[in-house]
């Protein structure tokens, strides 16, 4: 009933003064008036919310008391403003709105110059110019009552504050504009850059710093921007990865708004980092960003992490350039699928034993190039070799030049699992291959002792 009683009582009244009469039977028959000073306009329900709060006795004063009261919801209403208009877009705004006015308030100065103190246009702009600055070379002032009058009033009191007003909001832009960079809330223009969603949850920054470092040991993305969509950064990118020329957008991936505020329509390539390497709840999540993707023409740049290989055949009818299997140690085996193409299926090939892996055989080679140890073992049907153990200080000596003459002690080569050669295999190999070649020299040199000789009697004769 009180309830009704209330809503019919905030129905019919609106703004003002509210009186509102309330009987008590606490000892006897008492009356009490309560007043509401409104200084600003109350929704019904708030005011039910105030009446209610009359019966309950929590905010009742006597009858010969008239009190003013302040709603809690409009007890920070201003702050509230306040903080609504302190946004980028409405400083802006202002600064606009501030130099529209600007401009009129001088025009109408140089049209007072002209009319007043009959100077050219040239001269009235001249002296606007120099009063608002507060410059005043005194070669030109205003020497009319009516033309001083103007000056006052149009650029001494309202032009140099209006300047005032649109530095300082100027400046507020600007600091706000640096907030909102750091915390990651900037919308940025980018074009052809390389945009990373996700973030490892654990040595996160560590993790970036080694693959933007390897990006950028790369001459073509030198000075290519880098921009990350995550939400592991609320309080703004460490200073190791700032320093690297990184941007970031606190956000989240599956959100479109998000996607769009990172420009993934302009990017040049699309990294898309597993959640959580060790979890495959990431593959669902990496499978919706990559749908999106999709559904705008996009995952064909998109190097994707997938941590079960079963979802990889799913994954790949979106049309990805690239799924890899994320190792965090690696960050640089992710640039480099996404330089080369193809190439993570040899980084992952030699890290299992499926088809091919990478073994080591002891066996000792003097006096000899690589590229006759690569033939031979070509030749042979027994692999590639990949690198040799130095003889010196054994160190392993990866990919050398085919003319390099090398003495080692072993051999690593990448061999076939179903068809893996033994140590006495290679050393025949090679031996084979050295004996072969001897003799292919020899008759080489057989031949051009021959045609020598020949030339020499050919020239005897003549």
């Amino acid at each position: 009933m009180a309830l009704a009683q209330s809503c019919a009582f905030c129905c019919r009244h609106g703004q003002g003064v509210y009186k509102y009469h309330r009987n008590m039977n606490e000892s006897g028959k008492k009356h009490a008036r309560c007043y509401f000073r409104r200084y600003v306009l109350l929704s019904p329900l708030q005011s039910c919310y105030f009446v209610l709060k009359v019966q309950t006795n929590e905010w009742f004063q006597s009858s010969s008391k008239q009190i003013s009261m302040k709603p809690p919801d409009q007890r920070n209403s201003f702050k509230h403003r306040k903080a609504v208009y302190q946004t980028d877009w409405q400083l802006l705004k202002r600064i606009r709105k501030l130099l529209l006015s600007l401009g009129i308030l001088l025009g109408l100065h140089c049209l007072a110059m002209v009319w007043f103190e009959g100077m050219t246009w040239e001269q009235a702009i001249w002296l606007t110019l120099t009063t608002l600055t507060t410059v005043g070379y005194g070669d030109l002032s205003a020497q009319t009552a009516s033309g001083q009058v103007a000056t006052i009033v149009l650029v001494y009191i309202t032009a140099i504050t209006m300047v005032t007003l649109i530095i300082s909001d100027y400046i507020d832009y600007r600091f706000l504009r640096r907030e909102k960079i750091r915390l990651g809330k900037w919308k940025w223009n980018m074009i052809d850059h390389i945009l990373i969603i996700n973030s490892p949850h654990q040595n996160t920054e560590q993790y970036f710093q080694r693959l933007v470092k390897q990006l950028r040991d790369n001459e073509e993305y030198h000075s290519t921007p880098i921009q990350i969509l995550t939400d592991q950064f609320p309080d703004g990118l460490p200073l190791g990865l700032s320093e690297l020329g990184v941007t970031h957008y606190h956000g989240s991936p599956d959100n479109q708004g998000d996607l769009s505020a990172v420009n993934a329509h302009t990017a040049k390539h699309i990294l898309i980092l597993a959640k959580d390497d060790t979890s495959t709840h990431s593959d669902g999540t990496t499978f919706d960003i990559l749908h999106r993707l999709m559904e705008y023409n996009l995952s064909h740049l998109c190097v994707v992490e997938c941590v079960r290989d079963e979802n990889r055949v799913r994954m790949q009818k979106l049309g990805p350039k690239t799924i890899i299997r994320p190792v965090r140690a690696y960050p640089e085996i992710i640039i480099t699928s996404m330089l080369a193409p193809g190439s993570e299926k040899v980084l992952e090939d030699l890290i299992t034993h499926d088809h091919d892996h990478p073994c080591r055989y002891d066996v000792r080679c003097e006096d000899i190039t690589w590229s006759d140890i690569v033939c031979a073992l070509i030749k042979a049907d027994q692999g590639t070799a990949m690198a040799y153990i130095n003889t010196n200080n054994e160190e392993v000596v990866i990919h050398p030049r085919p003319d390099t003459r090398i003495n080692c002690i072993g051999l690593i080569i990448l061999v076939k699992t179903d068809n893996k050669p033994t140590q006495t295999d290679i050393q025949e190999s090679l031996l084979h291959y050295k004996n072969r070649k001897q003799k292919w020299d020899n008759r080489q040199k057989a031949l051009e002792e021959g045609d020598g000789e020949k030339e020499d009697g050919e020239a005897e004769e003549n």
